[in-house]
């Protein structure tokens, strides 16, 4: 998702939309259950008690809520925030980021797609769509992302040892399609294969700010670059509820190889993997301790710049909390983060966390990795729809060498 960095960032919400489709004819399923391991879905242990931006809306306003079910079902959940902000990265930007819940069968796990789009100041523009779609039975799971992005973004060398100053100017238009196919293994296993291609073109960059030699020109300046490839994927997922889990454990790892006969501009591999664990803590409270490890890593050969693994350009765009989108890249990444989720009302509107995260960057293909870059902040969590467990999740990050600022998403970060 879609999320602003800055010193100062001014958020105004114009519109917070929660929908319900056809909800009134579905009736709640006490049975429904969101993990194939078997655990009730979480989200009616406490319905009672919930609310959200919509019962709030109608309570300013003095209108009687609609009737909604409880629980996912066929019919989707729909949760949408447009907004307004100003940061020193975009300068003024409008966004709009949401997502949508539901099932394809009564006992199947939920299936959601996410959305945003945004359009800055500084002529940034982006699409990112991501979707993870389960059949009936929950034999397969179709996991998407599609990308396009008009998007100048500095960067500022290789490692994590590379200084602030060496800062270079770029820009580029970027589109990746992905899909893998999952398929049931066992008990919470799936393991399946998919493609991915990254594409980007008119790939410019003026140069470092201290007329310093770029590392982005020593490893190799090109106008645009393709990478093609098929993928070995498995997952192990145990959570009680995607969206928004409570407890349960994820785990999930990707090789990647790109080839020249598929279109790549160079043959390399790539592996990721990507493990959270969940729970509660104190464990007869509502408040979650969620810890996460996500490793990427070039295995061999030379990726394209743009593709090599770099802060707050992950599936998700969410590892790096506490600095720029694209402030350390490298051949190697170790990045782990730790977050406690806390409620602040008792009726679930509002919550909130405080996080702590440590990144590592090897520079090019071969050398080790260097200095441990620290992030850490608070966070607010609004309730955008208790349905589907939607938060607005409002961060401040700070980071070493005076790096801080907002970050905004719809939905945790992980």
């Amino acid at each position: 998702m879609m999320r602003i960095f800055a010193n100062i960032t001014l958020l105004i919400f114009f519109g917070l939309l929660s929908a319900t489709l056809s909800a009134q004819q579905h009736k709640p399923n006490p049975l429904v259950k969101d993990s194939v391991s078997g655990k009730p879905d979480t989200i009616k242990n406490d319905k009672k008690k919930q609310e959200d931006v919509i019962d709030l809306m109608h309570i300013l306003f003095h209108e009687t809520p609609s009737v909604k079910s409880d629980s996912i079902g066929l019919k989707p959940v729909i949760s949408i925030a447009p907004a307004l902000g100003y940061t020193l990265q975009s300068r003024l930007a409008i966004l709009l980021s949401g997502n949508m819940a539901f099932r394809t069968g009564p006992e199947s796990r939920i299936s959601i797609i996410s959305g945003s789009t945004a359009y800055t100041q500084n002529k940034q523009f982006t699409i990112p769509i991501q979707s993870s779609i389960w059949n009936k039975s929950n034999t397969y799971n179709f996991v998407g992302e599609i990308r396009y992005y008009e998007y100048p973004q500095s960067t500022f060398g290789l490692g994590s040892n590379a200084y602030i100053g060496n800062e270079d100017p770029m820009d580029y238009d970027y589109a990746r399609f992905s899909e893998t196919v999952l398929r049931h293994i066992s008990g919470n296993f799936y393991a399946g294969a998919g493609y991915i291609i990254d594409y980007h073109w008119d790939i410019s960059h003026k140069g470092t700010v201290n007329s310093a030699i770029s590392d982005y020109s020593t490893y190799g300046a090109v106008p645009r670059t393709t990478s093609s490839g098929l993928t070995l994927n498995g997952l192990y997922d145990s959570r009680d509820f995607s969206i928004n889990p409570e407890d349960g454990f994820y785990a999930s790892y990707q090789f990647r190889q790109n080839l020249k006969s598929l279109g790549s501009t160079s043959t390399w591999n790539s592996l990721i993997l990507d493990m959270r664990k969940y729970f509660r803590f104190p464990a007869s409270s509502n408040n979650v301790l969620a810890i996460w490890s996500y490793d990427w890593l070039t295995i061999s050969g030379k990726p394209p710049y743009l593709d090599l693994p770099s802060t707050l350009w992950d599936t998700y765009t969410n590892a790096g909390r506490g600095y720029i989108q694209g402030r350390f890249r490298g051949a190697q990444m170790v990045y782990a983060e730790t977050e406690y989720r806390y409620r602040i009302t008792a009726n679930g509107l509002l919550g909130g966390v405080v996080f702590v995260n440590a990144e590592s960057f090897s520079a090019a293909q071969g050398t080790r990795l260097q200095a441990i870059q620290p992030g850490f902040g608070p966070g607010l969590r609004v309730k955008l729809n208790k349905i589907s467990k939607t938060n607005i999740a409002i961060d401040y990050g700070i980071g070493r060498e005076g790096s801080k600022g907002f970050f905004i998403n719809i939905g945790e970060l992980f």
